[in-house]
């Protein structure tokens, strides 16, 4: 079983910017795995962000439309690590972000039922 573990989280100030780290440990290679990342704010459901897909169908990204252009995912797989580098935050932006992992997934998914394994997650809050 994979573990995740999300970090980089905090308080920012809208127009700022945050990276977003997720460190897999555990389970499979990590390079199996296709990543993604969700979020989740007060009183609403969990939404997709943002998605790479494993290495071995080109890890190929794919983001929400209210992110896209503004934050960008990418993997280090010899660190087990997966980012999210969100610039040009907004006061929607705030939500508790989540790491989530399965293996071998080669098409772009945005729903979160696809994924097995989850993070903790990690508080995110743009202020004005």
């Amino acid at each position: 079983q994979v573990q995740l573990v999300e970090s980089g989280g905090g308080l920012v100030q809208a127009g700022g910017s945050l990276r977003l780290s997720c460190a897999a440990s555990g389970g499979r290679t990590f390079s199996t795995y296709t990543m993604g990342w969700f979020r989740q704010a007060p009183g609403k459901e969990r939404e997709f962000v943002a998605v790479i897909t494993w290495s071995g169908s080109g890890g190929i990204t794919y983001y929400s439309d209210s992110v896209k252009g503004r934050f960008t995912i990418s993997r280090d797989n010899a660190k087990a690590t997966v980012y999210l580098q969100m610039n040009s935050l907004q006061l929607e932006d705030t939500a508790v972000y989540y790491c989530a992992a399965e293996p071998y997934i080669a098409a772009i998914t945005r729903r979160a039922s696809d994924f097995g394994f989850w993070g903790q997650g990690t508080q995110v809050t743009v202020s004005s």
